[in-house]
């Protein structure tokens, strides 16, 4: 039977300031992605959110960023060589602490924004990444972008891994996410997500901008948690996937 993974960016508050739905999302995902203090979210939304995993028996993962609370962290840096193992390491270190400390278990890491792009086809950020969760837990599943150096990286570091796929991001022909300064870099319409959800779900594949037809290996899709239709978009592709006889359900043991 095929199944496929669920899963969101989240716990993005901090302080006064409040982003998504998290109570609803965890409802629908199978696998959370927990913002570590560095682009969003901080100890008390980190202890919150994991909370609510664990009430809807969604897998914990790390979110770790570069430290860019200003931009989100979709702002590229360069670092001196160990910086990137540092920050990950700290900022996973932090979210399975206090999973722990809740009772849980830390299930996987995904990179953020900038990092996780620059880590798809950066050999050396990749690696620093893939080093970072290894050395913290060498279980752990590193999630990253279909055909990406981050999972060839993390294989090589002996992680397993979860090749992740968008709904809600155009591609472009390499397989890479469409910048999000592309005016047609998200996909906002909710049939245009779903169609694109069941296309690499079922096939395999997705369809980039130009047309053309793009293979892909899908673990695990992504729903962003940070837009006005954040809910009712992951709920319409959940219920989608279901009625092609498709599981959900977070990554498990090889």
């Amino acid at each position: 039977m095929l199944s496929i993974d669920l899963n969101c960016d989240i716990g993005e508050s901090f302080g006064a300031w409040k982003m998504g739905n998290d109570a609803e999302l965890m409802r629908v995902v199978s696998s959370a992605n927990i913002a570590c203090g560095f682009h969003a979210g901080d100890a008390t939304a980190i202890r919150k959110t994991i909370e609510l995993a664990l009430q809807n028996g969604v897998a914990v993962g790390a979110h770790p960023s570069y430290p860019d609370l200003q931009g989100f962290g979709r702002r590229p840096m360069t670092l001196a060589p160990g910086e990137i193992f540092d920050l990950v390491l700290y900022q996973i270190a932090a979210v399975e602490g206090i999973c722990r400390a809740m009772g849980g278990k830390l299930h996987h890491v995904k990179p953020h924004g900038a990092l996780y792009n620059q880590a798809a086809g950066d050999q050396k950020i990749a690696r620093e990444v893939a080093e970072a969760v290894f050395a913290l837990d060498s279980k752990l599943i590193l999630y990253g972008l279909s055909g990406s150096l981050l999972l060839t990286e993390a294989a090589d570091a002996g992680l397993r891994t979860a090749s992740e796929v968008f709904a809600d991001r155009s591609y472009q022909d390499d397989g890479s996410l469409t910048p999000r300064s592309h005016p047609e870099a998200l996909i906002a319409d909710t049939e245009k997500a779903i169609d694109q959800a069941l296309e690499m779900a079922g096939e395999h594949r997705v369809t980039a901008l130009s047309g053309k037809t793009i293979e892909i290996k899908p673990d695990t899709i992504c729903i962003h948690g940070d837009g006005e239709s954040a809910v009712q978009i992951a709920r319409a592709i959940r219920d989608a996937i279901k009625r092609a006889g498709i599981t959900i359900r977070a990554p498990g043991p090889d």
